[in-house]
């Protein structure tokens, strides 16, 4: 069976030898967060901290710092959540392999909630301030809780089957929070929240919220589960945690009963926050809690209400901005005996949530062509930042007869990929056809983008989608949140050019761009001079002097006769091609996450035909950080040298680097 609370996971790891304890007091202010960038670097163990400045509670990072220390965590359960995929992707095969299904009606009966009035969270109550205010970066704008499991139901249809658990980050201090009365919830488009949260403002309701952290690890996995429309995570999490979920049902928020009591209004000391109490004809609100959750801060969101959140540290490896997002009022904070803080750090991946989405992937992969019929796999690379790159794989066959293959089914599911869910919030598609080479692998990067960059033609296989959604965290379009534009890349047919591999000898630079380095074959990266102008503000690539001077150059080149350009179909502009060139991840990380496709995409030998564009020869990404982009993110030099004793010879991590 699996584990009923943290506390168990905690002890069954150590038992196996997979944590290791720091006596020693940390702070949580960046150092707790530097000894778990070194420690999962590493390939370490889970980390338990026992003593943790400024809070009397424990913490524990690093839990799902590798794949085989999460498979271990979830061994009694996964094959079962296999078998359920199983037939979720082939209902038959509980007919031709009855044996193997045997247990199904059992499996399914964890999928079910356990509810009761009473359970071990509801012993204790705490403060915001007396958690770990934990800072995992310097310019944070606050303490934020990282592995948050934030739960509500929809408004229109209360209840756990319509009930939302997502991971959405919540700031608890900092910037202009009431200090123990106030959280930032910032989520982003596509998220479950969403839905609940518009219900709600379009009632006239405020929206009851209960902000998990810790209990069962399983927990955590279910929220950022994406999972199909009808199936709650936790109905998910009680099938990976190997047991049906303890819930507390019916606690009282005592909330206002309409909309607008929340906010913050000037005046008197008689009502210094604004709150009203709940109206006698309104019954207070409720919502169910993890009974084995080791803290829930319960509260509730007035629609109608934000505040500035941020800055943070993200998962593209920058700081997401300060922006108003909505802001949580404070109800209770509430804790199990024995209550112990799992975090993880956020930022350039791979980071622990990398096993997440390996984890995803094991479970879901094959429901992917049951969904997208056609589509073979799909891929979303850590290494890119997640959301900004995929890679597809997907069938070819709408004109079998034709001389000469070109992508057409290709672009009909590169666009159901990029109408699914957070798949939507991708810039960059690079969509092959499996009967081009069948062996083809989804997660050899190196293999498949070779096989793209050898077949695609950039005068007819780009395709641009512009003003659309993107990433909440990602700014590399200069527009605002969530906006920016979207390429398509299909290939589909036979080879059509030998991918270059040393640097052209004659190929010659314009002032200002130097030092160009191969990447891969076929990819070549230029340092170029620093970008002083705004997607924003540059319209088109006419305004941009430095890349108008490159591509004069490189046209140049490419119409001299037997060029080597021509083997070189992708080039890469960015701020240090040393670097670039260093590691396929830094190019990964570089070329995706500092470029916006509408703006930053430009060829040698552009043309627009029919509103199509396309260009003749190499294809140019300008992936130079923009004035408008927030600076990446950086470790604290004197934090480092403090955390060095831990890693130092008698220290509790020597030997784990």
């Amino acid at each position: 069976m699996g584990y009923r609370n943290l506390t168990a996971c905690v002890a069954d790891l150590e038992r196996a030898g997979k944590l290791v304890r720091i006596a020693q007091e940390i702070d949580p202010h960046l150092e707790a967060a530097e000894v778990q960038r070194r420690v999962y670097r590493a390939g370490g163990p889970a980390v338990f901290f026992e003593r943790v400045k400024g809070t009397p509670f424990p913490m524990v990072s690093n839990l799902f710092g590798t794949m085989e220390r999460t498979r271990f965590m979830f061994r009694d359960a996964l094959d079962g959540v296999r078998k359920l995929v199983e037939l979720k992707t082939d209902p038959s095969n509980l007919m031709r392999r009855p044996g193997r299904y045997w247990n199904v009606p059992f499996l399914a009966w964890r999928l079910r909630p356990q509810f009761s009035r009473s359970g071990p969270i509801l012993a204790h109550q705490t403060t915001l301030s007396q958690l770990p205010q934990l800072k995992c970066w310097p310019l944070d704008g606050g303490a934020f809780v990282t592995l948050p499991q934030v739960y509500t139901e929809h408004p229109d249809r209360p209840g756990w089957m319509k009930s939302n658990l997502g991971m959405y980050r919540v700031q608890f201090s900092g910037n202009d929070f009431e200090p123990d009365r106030e959280c930032g919830l910032h989520y982003q488009i596509h998220r479950g929240i969403g839905v609940h949260h518009a219900a709600a403002r379009r009632r006239g309701e405020l929206l009851p919220v209960n902000v998990v952290v810790g209990g069962p690890p399983a927990l955590a996995v279910a929220a950022v589960m994406p999972l199909p429309e009808g199936l709650p995570e936790l109905a998910f999490a009680g099938a990976l945690g190997g047991r049906r979920l303890r819930m507390v049902v019916g606690q009282p928020h005592g909330l206002p009963g309409r909309v607008g009591d929340g906010e913050t209004r000037r005046g008197g000391d008689e009502n210094r926050t604004g709150l009203s109490p709940p109206l006698p004809h309104s019954p207070s609100p409720t919502l169910s809690m993890p009974a084995d959750a080791d803290f829930v801060i319960s509260g509730y969101i007035d629609p109608t209400r934000t505040k500035p959140e941020g800055p943070f540290g993200d998962h593209l490896g920058y700081y997401s901005l300060t922006h108003d997002f909505p802001v949580m009022t404070v109800t209770g904070v509430y804790h199990r005996p024995g209550a112990i803080w799992p975090f993880t750090v956020v930022g350039r991946p791979p980071q622990e949530d990398t096993s997440f989405g390996e984890l995803i992937h094991e479970l879901t992969g094959p429901i992917i062509p049951t969904v997208l019929p056609g589509l073979h796999a799909v891929h979303a690379v850590d290494a890119a930042g997640v959301h900004p790159l995929l890679l597809a794989i997907g069938s070819e066959r709408y004109v079998p007869y034709a001389a000469t293959r070109r992508p057409q089914e290709l672009l009909t599911l590169a666009n159901a990929i990029l109408g699914q869910g957070q798949l939507s919030l991708a810039k960059y598609l690079f969509i092959a056809a499996k009967e081009d080479a069948p062996e083809l692998d989804i997660h050899d990067i190196p293999a498949f983008l070779r096989h793209i960059l050898e077949r695609f033609d950039p005068e007819t296989d780009l395709h641009f989608q512009t003003r659309t959604t993107i990433d909440t965290l990602d700014y590399s379009a200069g527009m605002g949140l969530n906006a920016g534009s979207k390429v398509v890349i299909a290939a589909a047919g036979p080879k059509r050019r030998e991918l270059g591999k040393e640097v052209p000898a004659d190929l010659k630079l314009p002032e200002g761009f130097s030092d160009p380095r191969i990447v891969k074959p076929g990819v070549l990266a230029l340092t170029g001079p620093k970008c002083g102008i705004r997607n924003a503000e540059r319209g088109t690539e006419s305004e941009d002097p430095d890349t108008r001077r490159l591509l004069s150059a490189l046209d140049s080149a490419f119409r001299t006769p037997h060029s080597a350009l021509s083997n070189f179909p992708l080039i890469t502009v960015v701020d240090d091609s040393e670097f670039v060139a260093g590691s396929l991840n830094n190019w990964l990380w570089t070329t995706f996450t500092r470029s916006d496709p509408a703006n930053d995409i430009h060829g040698v030998g552009a043309f627009v035909d029919r509103k199509h564009w396309g260009c003749r020869g190499p294809v140019v990404i300008d992936a130079r950080l923009k004035p408008h982009m927030p600076p990446p993110l950086e470790e604290d030099a004197a934090v480092t040298r403090r955390v060095d004793s831990l890693f130092a010879r008698g220290g509790p991590l020597h030997g784990i680097e």
